[in-house]
């Protein structure tokens, strides 16, 4: 029950409202209490609004959501958003490892410098001509023949030729260095040990044709030079599983129908080569006594009873100008 107090003459006294506020002014007081009330509820009822608004923007702010996204409701557990940074996680750290292989790879082998890693193989080859001055009759319609690769990419390219030493230290070291280089075979050199070239072929080295016999091929009638190249074609593919598409002419000697011998047993390119590594010394055919993108290098497979040194020997002198002048080693292949 509530009370008031009401004052009279007599002095200040409590008594009930009902019994006090029968004037017209306590309909006046009624109004105004029932206005307050009504606003303390707007009130109260306002700022529970604001509150909750102020926990929305900072949801949408820390998720990064925008008038137009729309939040569905969770289903079960979700995925977790973190894979791609494990991936690269992975990847760096994959990245580190080979690093870290190549660098003792390289000290194992006497190299004071990591070889540069070549980049991945275009997806669009270049187009590969025959270089000025070795075209012969007819030449837009038989085998191109080069000794550079267009490319702008800084590589070289590491050619063997013939097959006669078969050191298995050269092996290791192509493999621990992993080094690119294609092969060019001929056949009475190479037989004796042609499982030796298989490791090769294993180790997706590229093996190719460079005659039966190694015969100066412009000697002989083209009936002759045919012999000489198909007949290598069928050894390839008896002792390899496939006819290889490169030819290189033995002593980089060749005729109009050394090419159309070459064509007619499948070939598709002839290339030559730009420089020429030996165990203690490089040979050059331009002017500037240098590398150039794309050149091809040859070399042969020599021990040291035709050296003064190893195969590997060889390797580290290659590798130690071609790293110093910023070369990376590519596979020749993957640009034809």
């Amino acid at each position: 029950m509530r009370l008031v107090r009401q004052n009279d003459e007599n002095g200040a006294k409590w008594t009930r409202w009902g019994a006090v506020c029968r004037s017209a002014s306590c309909g006046a007081v009624r109004r105004v209490r029932r206005v307050r009330r009504v606003r303390r509820v707007r009130r109260s009822a306002l700022c529970r609004f604001r509150g909750v608004l102020a926990v929305l923007a900072v949801s949408a702010l820390a998720g990064g959501c925008t008038a137009t996204d729309t939040v569905r409701p969770a289903s079960g557990q979700q995925p977790l958003q973190a894979p791609p940074a494990r991936a690269l996680d992975a990847y760096a750290a994959k990245l580190r490892a080979a690093h870290v292989a190549r660098v003792a790879a390289a000290r194992r082998w006497g190299l004071a410098k990591v070889p540069l890693v070549a980049p991945p193989a275009p997806d669009e080859k270049p187009e590969i001509h025959t270089r000025d001055g070795f075209e012969v009759d007819g030449q837009d319609e038989l085998p191109p023949v080069f000794t550079t690769v267009p490319t702008k990419d800084k590589v070289v390219f590491l050619t063997i030729d013939d097959g006669a030493e078969k050191d298995p230290e050269f092996l290791r070291m192509m493999s621990d260095l992993k080094i690119p280089y294609t092969a060019f075979l001929t056949h009475y050199i190479a037989k004796d040990d042609y499982g030796y070239f298989r490791k090769m072929q294993a180790a997706g080295v590229g093996l190719n044709n460079h005659t039966l016999h190694h015969r100066y091929l412009p000697a002989l009638s083209y009936k002759r030079q045919k012999r000489e190249i198909c007949g290598m074609q069928k050894i390839m593919r008896k002792e390899f599983g496939k006819r290889p598409t490169l030819f290189r002419p033995p002593y980089g000697n060749y005729n109009e129908d050394t090419l159309r011998a070459a064509k007619s047993c499948g070939i598709k390119a002839a290339p030559l080569w730009n420089e020429e590594v030996f165990v203690d010394h490089w040979e050059y055919r331009e002017w500037d006594r240098s590398l150039h993108p794309g050149d091809i290098v040859l070399t042969h497979f020599r021990g040291r009873d035709q050296w003064h040194g190893t195969m590997t020997d060889m390797v580290r002198r290659f590798m130690k100008k071609v790293t110093a002048k910023g070369y990376a080693v590519a596979r020749l292949e993957d640009y034809l």
